[in-house]
């Protein structure tokens, strides 16, 4: 049985399985739920709960269930999942692996967690123009949405300060929320790559080091890279360089 769940953050869809879940659990109850969801607000977030009556899918119910995720790929901005059932929550860790978007596992007794990761704003991207340099911030875990809000921002920026000589101040960035936030950053940095002269990376962690010379390989500029407390010689290499 599946049963729509109630007091959820605003575009959050909640449906709590129990017992054997069929093909006619999904026909009734999950696919209207969702498909009323994506028609309403473009985009949702989703909690599900199994709790200790789940008993699993029939045959029926694992095909809607596989069909309903093909034909809204794209739909969720995140999904939270409250299971304390061992195979179900390796299996969500799985296909959180390969959907485009961030997928968080929680035990039963955390559902005001899970309600709370998903009404929380998540990570941000702050553009800012100081003289010669614009620093793009990028700040926590990334969704698309930090991407989409940014979009007029960088356009105006970009528009009036071309060649741009600027700083990517990795030093809170903690990385992506799903494949579809990184296929966002690939798609700014091909709108854009003609347009930096000079890339100077601010990080803290290895792996920034290895972005920024992946980085020099998709843009026009010369890039380089420096450590968090050196600041002041990155801004002074862009503007002297």
């Amino acid at each position: 049985m599946i049963t729509l769940m109630e007091d959820l953050p605003q575009g959050t869809v909640g449906l709590s399985f129990s017992g054997e879940v069929t093909g006619a659990d999904y026909d009734r109850v999950l696919v209207p739920a969702i498909d009323a969801a994506l028609e309403q607000q473009g985009r949702i977030k989703a909690l599900l709960v199994f709790g200790p009556e789940f008993q699993g899918y029939t045959l029926a119910a694992a095909w809607d269930d596989t069909s309903l995720g093909l034909r809204h790929w794209d739909g969720f901005e995140r999904l939270a999942v409250a299971s304390d059932v061992p195979w179900l929550r390796q299996a969500f860790r799985a296909i959180g692996l390969v959907l485009p978007y961030p997928v968080r596992l929680f035990n039963t007794d955390e559902l005001e967690q899970a309600r709370r990761w998903l009404g929380e704003s998540l990570g941000t991207i702050h553009v800012d123009q100081q003289d010669e340099v614009v620093t793009i911030a990028m700040i926590g875990r990334l969704d698309p949405e930090a991407y989409r809000r940014i979009d007029d921002d960088l356009a105006n920026v970009f528009s009036h300060h071309a060649p741009v000589r600027l700083l990517l101040d990795l030093r809170q960035f903690d990385g992506w929320l799903g494949l579809n936030a990184l296929s966002q950053h690939f798609a700014l940095i091909r709108e854009y790559r003609t347009l930096p002269q000079l890339v100077a990376v601010i990080g803290a962690q290895r792996w920034q080091h290895a972005a920024q010379r992946l980085l020099g390989r998709f843009v026009n500029a010369r890039t380089r890279y420096f450590d968090s407390e050196h600041v002041g010689e990155a801004q002074q290499w862009l503007c002297s360089a």
